[in-house]
């Protein structure tokens, strides 16, 4: 027989049930814990020359692009390099031409956890383009540039130059005021752009030099080269810290006495003082006085 002493432990067992799936949450649901960060040890490069140059050769009329990058290394992976020259193929006749050559050429790029670093050192060095073999673009005495991106500070750039160079065979003096143009009468002109460096709140750039170039040296096959030419350049990024999720915190034990989540109130009970119970105390009394009629007229009958 279904009577309320059955009923009530039964509903009373759903709604703690119920109760204690909603205070564990969903990592209780799913059983699957907080995402772990790995973090990111951010990124570095360095590298010693590079060029941009296209070059107009007379009897094809066409534009052949150039280019060279000397020493480029790129970390997570980390990485040194110091080759000293760079060549060109199919430009001279066939023959190897030589870009640069230098004393120095050094490029070099980090990453770990907490620091990302780039830099570049270029010493002893003379730049070549096609058609001017004899003569070179520029020569430096030593370049250098540095990019530092380290977890908690602010990422900063730095470049050293010397206070003058050789530029298609004229000595020229550097300034901070702004761009440098060399012009010589019958080979070409160039315009250095010195020390650019750039950092924002994760990143930093800095750049020893950058040579826009136009030349007709009218020799070797070529009509005219320009282009662009950077050396010594160096950038960085910030790793991002490594953030270890907190493991869960065990559900704590339910109250004696939990409500169902979202219940509605049953009209009238409030104001009667009846409870969720009373259906059943009144279907039990009504089950008795119908036992209790029954039981009467059964007695008349045998008194008849």
């Amino acid at each position: 027989m279904n009577s309320p002493s059955f009923r009530m432990p039964a509903r009373r067992l759903a709604t703690v049930a119920t109760a204690t799936a909603l205070a564990a949450g969903p990592v209780a649901l799913t059983g699957v814990s907080p995402a772990h960060a790995t973090g990111d040890h951010g990124r570095a490069s360095a590298v010693v020359l590079r060029t941009g140059l296209d070059v107009s050769l007379l009897n094809k009329s066409v534009n052949v692009p150039l280019a060279v990058s000397l020493n480029d290394v790129r970390a997570p992976q980390g990485a040194e390099r110091t080759t000293l020259t760079a060549t060109l193929d199919a430009v001279d006749g066939g023959r190897p031409f030589s870009v640069l050559r230098a004393e120095v050429a050094e490029a070099r790029a980090t990453a770990t956890a907490t620091k990302a670093e780039g830099t570049t050192t270029l010493a002893k060095a003379r730049l070549y383009v096609p058609g001017l073999p004899l003569l070179s673009l520029i020569e430096v005495e030593q370049v250098t540039a540095r990019a530092t991106c380290e977890v908690g500070k602010k990422p900063f750039a730095t470049t050293g130059l010397p206070g003058s160079v050789t530029v298609l065979g004229k000595r020229v003096t550097l300034t901070a005021d702004g761009p440098t143009d060399v012009k010589v009468p019958g080979v070409g002109e160039v315009r250095l752009d010195l020390s650019s460096t750039r950092t924002t709140a994760r990143t930093a750039a800095a750049t020893a030099l950058e040579l826009k170039v136009s030349v007709n040296p009218s020799k070797l096959n070529v009509a005219e080269v320009d282009g662009t030419v950077t050396l010594a350049e160096a950038t960085c990024k910030t790793p991002r810290p490594e953030v270890v999720a907190e493991p869960p915190a065990e559900p704590s034990a339910p109250p004696a006495d939990v409500k169902p989540q979202g219940a509605h109130a049953e009209s009238g009970l409030a104001e009667t003082g009846g409870s969720s119970t009373t259906p059943y105390l009144v279907g039990a009394a009504v089950v008795l006085l119908g036992a209790g009629g029954a039981a009467v007229a059964l007695a008349r009958r045998r008194r008849s």
